[in-house]
């Protein structure tokens, strides 16, 4: 171990049932997902939701530290969505910049604000949350 101890932020990301926790230390720049790094992340389309927050940033922002992503549950755009919150959100902190806060809330504000929306619990009598069985009188 090394005589000072690297700076480590931990912020989270979220999105219908999809957590992300993001680690953001010094480093060369490496973003990593799961232990698979960005470059190489599938599916593509999944891939350029997580760049969005660090294309607006830019390079010399991130350019000196490490991002892990560890990311759970829901689908896998849902998981993008969540871990571009979780970087976006550590970036701001890392920065301590009011000014890359405002690109990102004029960017898109879901980068740094949750979505509340949930899915509603099923109730008794039908197939779902409002569906109910069908009846028929002849």
């Amino acid at each position: 171990m090394s005589s000072r101890a690297k700076k480590t932020i931990i912020e989270v990301g979220k999105r219908k049932t999809a957590i992300a926790r993001v680690y953001l230390r010094e480093g060369e720049g490496r973003v990593r997902i799961n232990n698979i790094p960005l470059e190489i992340y599938t599916p593509e389309a999944a891939r350029y939701v997580i760049m969005e927050p660090l294309l607006i940033a830019g390079k010399d922002v991130w350019g000196g530290v490490d991002i892990d992503v560890k990311v759970e549950g829901g689908g896998f755009m849902s998981q993008a969505e969540a871990a571009r919150m979780g970087i976006a959100k550590a970036l701001v902190r890392w920065a301590r910049s009011s000014s890359l806060k405002k690109k990102f809330l004029n960017y898109d504000r879901s980068m740094l604000v949750g979505d509340p929306r949930r899915k509603e619990p099923k109730k008794f009598g039908g197939p779902g949350a409002r569906r109910r069985k069908q009846k028929s009188y002849r």
